[in-house]
This record gives C-alpha cells, sequence and structure tokens, in this order.
C-alpha cells in the first residue's frame, strides 16, 4: 500500500508544480523588477524544498539569508548559491525586502513575526503559527492590523480529493454529518528523519509539540477548513522508541465541533503505513481516503457510490508557497490561510496535549 501525503509527497509534487509554473508565461511576472525577498531562519526541515521553489521563480529575487546560528546561515546560503545576512536587522530595515519566509525553530517564531509586521514585510511562515494559542493570537493581530499577506504551509488544502470534499460539505451532499476521521502518519522516528539537522523538531521545548502535533497540525486543518471550530478536545499522546527522549512519536485525539461532529484524529511518526488517511460520514453520503484514492458516494449526487474510486476532482492549485508569491506579485485570488485560521490551529493543538496530560476533556479557548 502507498503510504499518506507525507513530506516527501509533498517535496515531490510541489517541486512539480512549481516547474510546470515556471514553464509558462505569467502576467505577474516582472523579471526586470522582481520580487526581492528574504529567508528569515532556516532551521526547518521544509526550508531546502522552498528555497527551491522560490529560487525557480523568475519574479522572484531572494536576496540573502539570515539565522541566529550563524554556521546554520553559512552552509544553507553557500549550498543556495545565495548571501547570508549577518545581523536580521539589515532585512527589516531593506527597503527592497517586499516578504519574508520565516522558518526558524516555533520558538522563536513570536519575536520574529512581530519584528517583521512592525518592518510591514509580507510573510509566509512555517507551521505551526507558534507554541501557544496565546502568542499565535498575539501574532495574528499584529499580522492583520498591519494588513500584511501571510500564509503558512498548510499543503493538504491544495489537494483536488480535499477539495472536492470542501465542496461536498458545503452543498450538503453528506446530508447530517456525523463523525470525521483525520490520520497523518509517517515512519520519521523509525528512519531517523530528525537525528541531526533537525534535532529540534523533536524537542518540544522549542518545537513547541513533538510527532503528534507536528503532522496532526496539517489533518486538523482539514478537518477545520470542512466542518468549522472545534468546542472541546481530550487525547493520548506518547513516545513509543524513545529515540527523542521523552518527545510524543504517536497520538490520538477525540474532538467534539461546535456543530455537533464527533471528530478523530491520528497523527505520528512511527507508521510504517497510514492507507486510510480521511474518513467523513453523513446521513445520506459517506468518503473515505484510501492508499490516496478517494471513495465517494451520495444519495445527492446520483452516479456515486461509497464502492468505485471517485475520479472527477478539480485541478491541483499551486502549493501555498506559490500562491504567497503569486499574492505578493499583485494576484488577488489566492486562497491564503488567514492569520487567525493558523491561530486556531494551534488552540486546539493546545487543548489537546493539555488533555492528554490532565487525562481530561478541554475546552477550546
Amino acid at each position: 500500500m502507498n503510504s499518506t501525503f507525507t513530506r516527501r509527497d509533498f517535496i515531490r509534487t510541489a517541486t512539480t508544480a512549481s516547474l510546470a509554473a515556471a514553464s509558462l508565461p505569467s502576467a505577474l511576472a516582472q523579471p526586470d523588477r522582481p520580487i526581492t525577498v528574504a529567508f528569515v531562519g532556516v532551521a526547518h526541515i521544509h526550508t531546502p524544498n522552498y528555497l527551491d521553489l522560490v529560487r525557480k521563480r523568475k519574479d522572484v529575487k531572494i536576496k540573502c539569508i539570515w539565522d541566529h546560528d550563524a554556521a546554520r546561515a553559512e552552509k544553507c546560503s553557500k549550498s543556495a548559491g545565495l548571501s547570508t545576512a549577518k545581523d536580521v536587522q539589515e532585512i527589516w530595515s531593506d527597503p527592497d525586502i517586499k516578504a519574508v519566509v520565516i522558518c526558524s525553530e516555533t520558538n522563536r517564531h513570536l519575536e520574529l513575526v512581530l519584528a517583521a509586521a512592525k518592518a510591514r514585510k509580507h510573510m509566509f511562515v512555517e507551521k505551526p503559527l507558534g507554541v501557544t494559542a496565546k502568542e499565535s493570537r498575539e501574532m495574528a493581530d499584529a499580522i492583520g492590523n498591519a494588513n500584511l499577506l501571510f500564509t503558512t504551509g498548510y499543503f493538504m488544502r491544495t489537494d483536488p480529493k480535499h477539495l472536492f470534499l470542501k465542496e461536498q460539505v458545503a452543498q450538503g451532499n453528506f446530508g447530517k454529518i456525523t463523525r470525521v476521521r483525520g490520520s497523518n502518519c509517517h515512519s520519521g522516528s523509525l528512519g531517523g528523519w530528525f537525528d541531526t539537522d533537525w534535532r529540534w523538531m523533536a524537542d518540544p521545548k522549542i518545537a513547541g509539540v513533538g510527532a503528534f502535533g507536528d503532522l496532526g497540525t496539517h489533518k486538523l486543518d482539514i478537518l477545520m477548513w470542512l466542518l468549522g471550530d472545534v468546542e472541546s478536545v481530550t487525547a493520548d499522546v506518547r513516545s513509543i522508541t524513545g529515540r527523542y527522549g521523552d518527545c510524543d512519536e504517536t497520538g490520538e485525539a477525540l474532538m467534539q465541533f461546535k456543530n455537533g461532529v464527533i471528530g478523530t484524529l491520528a497523527a505520528g511518526w512511527v507508521d510504517v503505513d497510514d492507507p486510510v488517511q480521511l474518513l467523513i460520514s453523513g446521513t445520506e453520503g459517506h468518503a473515505a481516503v484510501v492508499d490516496n484514492a478517494l471513495y465517494y458516494g451520495s444519495k445527492k449526487l446520483p452516479g456515486t457510490n461509497s464502492k468505485d474510486a471517485y475520479t472527477k476532482l478539480p485541478p491541483a492549485p499551486p502549493p501555498p508557497m506559490e500562491q504567497f508569491l503569486d499574492a505578493v506579485a499583485g494576484a488577488k485570488d489566492r486562497p491564503l490561510v488567514a492569520p487567525r485560521e493558523a491561530a486556531a490551529r494551534v488552540a486546539v493543538m493546545e487543548a489537546m496535549y493539555q488533555g492528554a496530560r490532565e487525562r481530561k476533556w478541554v475546552q477550546v479557548t
């Protein structure tokens, strides 16, 4: 069986989309006057892919890279053939730099996002937005008050299956939705993905979460994107191999949505496969994503059944980074993730971890 849509799938598909976009003429592209951006923090595992995506655009110029770890910044800059900023203030004070890509450790997001907002730089911030709901809302307010463009790396929103299901939910073709289940798991811990360069991501004091929050936030975003806000949660998270000390490597959460739907969420780094990635069950329809294929049937949509793969799907939009750069270039129709949406996911995940620690249901505030 094929694995779920993991980081490796993201890197492959996002790069393909970027190449396709780069090969087409764009009304937004102005090679003689490129958008100037900077990378602020290059700690995240997705940084190399983001650098590749941005560098392939003819209408974008990466002026420099900065990281609080000078050696890491220099290594990244040398690999990408770019210059290094010695002081982040060089970026904030540079009027040519219109946008920044923040891929720092999560516990550094607050300081960097607030500084970017003060400097009026549009920003792509790797997920999760913050360590806590409080600081995430503070960042969301600063971005909103400065009227800046923002998005984050919720690439699962560009999956045609998810776009189709969002449309079906909006049209009421599931009837009354009773329960949903999302799963996003891979074998990162088993494979030692976080042993060296990305070790901080397995340290909840720095990352804010462990495996459950790292991967779970993606499918949590899809569930909330489909069904709205969550009222209360509980969860169980735990370490399995001990490879990263007490860092959780797997987890399962139970959710009560404000609209009454019951949801479950699974995520972790210790799964050799993750065949059933999404389930939606309603009084008049049912959907399952199994091995990356959609099975969907609704009494309201003639010719559908949940036994055969459904393939009449919309085209995939560009990945979040491409959407962000398009918006900075002047596009008005890109479906960027709103700062408050990103903060809301942090609030739910924070409540899930609290529920796991205290062994109880927690209201999401």
